[in-house]
């Protein structure tokens, strides 16, 4: 599997949490020094480890 290159550029806001300490989040991710956009998806506490997301551009 190949390594995945992701940068946090913002964090807009915290959605939920479980009793794991895993968020849903949107952030605005730069995914393999990419322009960012927008992400929403659920981190570990330490924003190493993620699950499945959505990403969503903003269309000019």
């Amino acid at each position: 599997m190949a390594d995945i290159k992701f940068e946090i550029k913002e964090t807009i806001g915290v959605l939920s949490e479980s009793s794991k300490g895993w968020k849903k989040e949107l952030n605005l991710v730069s995914w393999n020094d990419k322009a960012p956009k927008y992400d929403l998806r659920e981190w570990s506490p330490d924003h190493v480890k993620m699950g499945k997301g959505i990403t969503l551009t903003k269309k000019n």
